[in-house]
């Protein structure tokens, strides 16, 4: 069977199942570790970047900000309504062009608008982060933003190596969530942002369809560690920590979600073993 079809297969059992929460909302740049500023764009489709899946249909979302050096920015304005095609179709996203001044971190919030799951009669809400770092100086990648729901990063999420470990605190308005259940993917279908689409071959070819999307816990802390064994960018959204557990009469899961960066280990052909 084909990497491509097992991976289709997989996303329908999914469904099928009710583990809808494996859809994950992207806030996607290719680099999340650049040397110099300048204009990025940033992409954000809810869709499954595991496995090329359906992209959701989502309203217009409730915030899009960034937190630079301790300041708060509205990019609300930015948004731009766009299509995102995956493997399963074509669906609205938006996206933002954006201009990172100066070095340090620029951590990017979106939150979506409440998402209706017909097949589990259920809202999902995911409050999704995502830090840009420039020039390597390090200001704000650990902050706390008291958000609803919140990963808070212990490691910088975009200097890891690939084989190295992303540790992050699950939290709610700052405070701990101990024995969160955390979903892991890992993107999978290399995003196209020239054409707004997934690329048509993965990456990798995962072992079975348990490693599309993984499932972690969080310790009595709120606290989790994850090695990331592929380069790439890595999703890790943990379910229904917020505060808010209803929208319009129905179930609601308030989702924190963040994405980090492994970078892979570039080998010097100059050095020479000693003897």
């Amino acid at each position: 069977m084909s990497v491509k079809k097992l991976l289709s297969q997989a996303a329908a059992l999914a469904l099928l199942s009710g583990s809808v929460h494996a859809h994950q909302q992207m806030l996607y740049t290719p680099e999340l570790l650049r040397d110099s500023g300048g204009t990025i764009t940033l992409k954000m489709p809810f869709t499954h970047p595991a496995s090329s899946g359906h992209v959701m249909t989502a309203d217009a979302p409730e915030a899009f900000f960034s937190v630079r050096k301790g300041k708060k920015t509205d990019l609300q304005e930015l948004l731009k309504p766009i299509e995102w095609t995956s493997e399963t179709g074509t669906g609205p996203a938006y996206e933002a062009a954006v201009r990172l001044r100066g070095l340090g971190d620029n951590v990017f919030v979106y939150r979506m608008a409440p998402y209706y799951e017909e097949s589990e009669d259920l809202y999902i809400q995911q409050i999704t982060k995502t830090i840009v770092n420039v020039g390597s100086l390090p200001t704000d990648w650990d902050a706390d933003l008291g958000l609803d729901a919140e990963i808070v990063p212990l490691t910088k999420p975009y200097a890891i190596y690939a084989g190295g470990n992303f540790t992050g605190v699950v939290r709610s308005q700052g405070e701990p969530v101990p024995f969160a259940e955390i979903e892991v993917e890992y993107v999978n279908y290399l995003p196209d942002v020239e054409t707004n689409r997934f690329a048509v071959e993965p990456t990798i070819m995962p072992p079975a369809e348990a490693f599309v999307t993984m499932t972690i816990y969080a310790d009595a802390n709120g606290t989790f560690t994850f090695a990331l064994p592929q380069a790439g960018q890595w999703g890790f959204a943990a379910l229904g920590v917020g505060p808010k557990t209803e929208h319009n009469g129905k179930e609601l899961s308030q989702d924190a979600m963040i994405w980090v960066q492994a970078h892979p280990i570039v080998q010097n052909p100059a050095a020479k073993a000693k003897p």
